[in-house]
Order: structure tokens, then C-alpha cells, then sequence
């Protein structure tokens, strides 16, 4: 296993990095058998562990805290906070007071002391960016978390929180957490240059787009049964142009790789894991099968000829469907444009 540099944290984590969503109710309701999966997955080098609260309402995480028991001082744990855990308003968002009780809780879910990076899910432009890091960073003085970050935030959030930080003396964002893959390159217009110049580690998820790049969605298949599909149909309705367009070129690029002799799972990992602003690619196995299938990408490599061929299929800072990039920007809400 490759062992990067977590931006300039001085933390090396594994070029993979197992991300624990499908563990617990959501996926793979055997905790044992989300157990040997975690196991065989540190037995293969991966010392970076991705969860968040929400994630099976809490019990992705006391799954990830119940495998790590008597192995917990050799991996990173990354969890998350801010999506809503309940119908109360006050237990969700970025504010202090719900940062703080979370962090608490996450905590004795893990069975841990402390929490190696905690990432803020998702920007709410509705809460000021210094009271978020406000909150993070007493949270490491007192050691209950050692660096902090956020996922799917946008570019003038990015910026922004850097220059928080830097003018009210608090700690700064050290990880973003964003979607990539070969089917969602927006980042690379203007989110990766700008988390590279500020020094960022990297720990990128969905490189197999939500299972565009699985190998399930091919032409002549139909429409693809899942949990996801059908809670996300503007991402999975084959019915709409955006998704018939990833369909074409999930079906250019399985061709693809078969021509180069890898699976298109390990084409579409190893693609995320050769872009220089990223350092881990989150796989998030629901089973045994899925983990192994994954595990080989860190071998694989991608010259110029192969990577010149997947641009053209998707081109650079494009993504084919906007809806994959996991925040829409509240200015586009018709509330906002007046209609």
C-alpha cells in the first residue's frame, strides 16, 4: 500500500482510504461481517478510516469503533457533522452548539478519546464560517479532535474559511472531502488548484460515481435497481438526458479498460488516485467482494495515452450531470431568483 502526505499536517495515510457509509442499517446490516471487512481491509495497508454521525443514524461508527478496539492508535478516523440527526433543528448544521454536543457523541459511538480529523459534511452559508472554526478549534485545544475539515464545500467557502482563520487567530481547515471521479470532474476547474495552493490533504469520495463505474450500468442493461436510485432519481432515472449521456460514457469507458486489461473499477480509482491534489480515494465496499475488487487500483498505472483517451470521453473540469456534485448553491434556488 502507497502512504501519502495528508497535506502539510505531517500525517501519512494510505493512498485508499475505507470509507464506512454502506456499514450498519444502510448496507451490510451484519456488524461481523462489516467487522471482517474493516479487518481485511487494515490487513491490506489502509490506515484511514472515513465515517460521519449520519451514517446509519451513529451506527457506522460504533461499527467502525467496535473493529478498531486494541488497534485504534495505528489508523486515522475521519467522522463528520453537521447533517441532521433528529427532528430537532438544533441537532444539525455547523453552529457551536450543535458542534460541540456531536463531537461528544461521535466519541462514545467510537469508543475513542479523540478523533483524528473531524470534517464539517457540508457548507451552510446561513451560519458564519467563524463561529464553525471557532468551535473546532477549542475542540483541539482540549484534544477531543487533532485537525479538522469539511466536505463539498465550494471554492469561496474554501477561501473564505482560510482567511477566517487566519485574521481572527483560530485553526484552519487542514482536509476537504469532495466527490470525484471520471464522471464529476468539476473540481478540477477550480477546487483542486485551490485546496493544492492552500495546502490541503485530499480524501476524495464516490471515485466510482454512486456505481456508474461498477460495471452494472452498461447499454443494453436497462435501468439499474438500488437504494440510491430511488432516493436520488435525477442521478439514476435513465429517463433523463443528463444520466443517458453517463450512461454513453460508462459504456466508452468499460471499453476502455478492457482494451488497456484492467477492470473498470480498478480504471476508475486508480484515474482519481493519479490527479497530483489528491491524497486518499474513499472505496466504500458494502461487501467483502466490493473491497477486493478495489484494493488492486493502487497498482495500476495510467500513461498518458490512456489518460489522453479518458478526456476525451469526459473532458477535463467537466461533470456530466450537475446534480453529482453534491451541493447546489442556494443562490440557484427559485426563491433566491425571485420566481
Amino acid at each position: 500500500m502507497e502512504y501519502r502526505p495528508l497535506g502539510r499536517t505531517g500525517v501519512q495515510v494510505s493512498a485508499l482510504c475505507l470509507g464506512a457509509m454502506m456499514f450498519g442499517e444502510w448496507g451490510t446490516k451484519d456488524h461481523d461481517e462489516s467487522i471482517r471487512i474493516i479487518h481485511r481491509a487494515l490487513d491490506a495497508g489502509i490506515n484511514f478510516v472515513d465515517t460521519a454521525d449520519v451514517y446509519s443514524h451513529g451506527e457506522s461508527e460504533e461499527i467502525v469503533g467496535e473493529a478498531l478496539r486494541g488497534r485504534r492508535d495505528d489508523i486515522v478516523v475521519a467522522t463528520k457533522v453537521h447533517m441532521p440527526m433528529g427532528d430537532d433543528p438544533n441537532r444539525r448544521g455547523n453552529g457551536r452548539r450543535w458542534i460541540i454536543a456531536e463531537v461528544e457523541n461521535s466519541l462514545l459511538r467510537l469508543g475513542t478519546d479523540w478523533i483524528d480529523i473531524c470534517q464539517v459534511h457540508r457548507f451552510d452559508p446561513a451560519v458564519d464560517v467563524e463561529v464553525t472554526l471557532g468551535a473546532l478549534s477549542d475542540l483541539v485545544r482540549v484534544g477531543k479532535i487533532r485537525y479538522f475539515g469539511h466536505s463539498t464545500w465550494p471554492v469561496s467557502a474554501i477561501v473564505e474559511a482560510q482567511w477566517t482563520a487566519e485574521r481572527r487567530g483560530l485553526d484552519r481547515p487542514w482536509t476537504e472531502q469532495p466527490t470525484y471521479s471520471i464522471l464529476t470532474r468539476g473540481i478540477e476547474r477550480d477546487v483542486l488548484p485551490t485546496l493544492a495552493r492552500y495546502g490541503y490533504g485530499v480524501l476524495s469520495y464516490s471515485p466510482l460515481a454512486g456505481g456508474w463505474l461498477s460495471g452494472r450500468w452498461r447499454k443494453g442493461a436497462g435501468q439499474q435497481p438500488s437504494t440510491r436510485a430511488g432516493r436520488l432519481p435525477e442521478r439514476f432515472d435513465l429517463s433523463k438526458p443528463e444520466n443517458q449521456r453517463k450512461l454513453e460514457a460508462a459504456e466508452a469507458l468499460a471499453q476502455l479498460a478492457e482494451e488497456a486489461g484492467v477492470s473498470l473499477i480498478e480504471l476508475a480509482v486508480a484515474f482519481v488516485l493519479r490527479h497530483p491534489a489528491i491524497t486518499s480515494a474513499i472505496i466504500g465496499p458494502r461487501t467483502m467482494e466490493h473491497l477486493e475488487s478495489q484494493l488492486g487500483a493502487t497498482d495500476v498505472h495510467l500513461g498518458d495515452e490512456l489518460l489522453d483517451a479518458l478526456d476525451q470521453i469526459v473532458a477535463p473540469g467537466v461533470t456530466i450531470n450537475p446534480a453529482d456534485d453534491g451541493w447546489v448553491p442556494p443562490a440557484l434556488d427559485p426563491a433566491a431568483r425571485r420566481r
